[in-house]
């Protein structure tokens, strides 16, 4: 038996496992998915919480994952590769142009809508508090937040261009690790961090990953 062997990692693996991590990990910090874990968090127990939204997270990541290898199957590898960094590039511009407009300090557009959400899914639960509603209560906000979001296109981006398990693992580990910090210490997050500074993070990392992908094709 060949123990290094057995021990070695596919690189393309690690690669999509290190960009769905890290990616997710700082793009997820303080978007509306985090302030309705962290607004839930606070009405109920946190692991019921946690359990919805992670699933709601890790679902989605795993559709995302596929429509991304789906692109990758139909479109030639050099449509994928440029439309990757096209991508990146458009998204980095555009948060960094609108984290311009927002307020140093204060709620945030995204902290005001996440409450209204939160509130109404609240009346509509009434007293019926139980393990499973408010699992399924967590499951069904994350869901529709995320469907759409800035971090469901990255994923499927990922993934069209990289190594498809190694995207999904990162990607799900990333929202967990969000998603813990979220319900336990998430208010703090957003009260002392502006949406502003975390919005600037994430277009820097976007644009980050655009040099990263436009590298990848011209030294080839």
């Amino acid at each position: 038996m060949n123990i290094p062997s057995l021990l070695a990692i596919d690189p393309n693996f690690l690669k999509g496992f290190t960009s769905g991590l890290i990616f997710i990990s700082i793009a997820e910090l303080g978007d509306k998915t985090f302030l309705i874990a962290a607004l839930l968090a606070m009405r109920h127990r946190r692991r019921w919480v946690l359990l919805g939204t992670v699933l709601a997270l890790a679902l989605m990541t795993i559709l995302s994952v596929a429509i991304g290898q789906l692109a990758n199957q139909l479109l030639p590898e050099t449509w994928v590769r440029w439309a990757e960094v096209a991508f990146f590039a458009i998204f980095g511009l555009k948060l960094w142009r609108d984290s311009l407009g927002m307020p140093q300090v204060g709620d945030s557009a995204e902290e005001e809508e996440a409450e209204e959400l939160v509130l109404g899914a609240e009346a509509k639960l009434g007293k019926q508090v139980t393990v499973f509603t408010v699992v399924s209560e967590a499951f069904s906000l994350v869901f529709v937040a995320e469907w759409g979001d800035r971090t469901q296109f990255t994923t499927m981006a990922l993934a069209a261009a990289g190594n498809a398990w190694g995207v999904a693992l990162g990607a799900i580990l990333g929202h967990a690790i969000v998603a813990v910090i979220a319900v336990n210490v998430g208010r703090w997050v957003s009260r002392h961090i502006s949406e502003r500074v975390l919005t600037q993070i994430s277009a820097g990392l976007f644009l980050l990953f655009a040099a990263i992908a436009l590298w990848g094709i011209v030294s080839k």
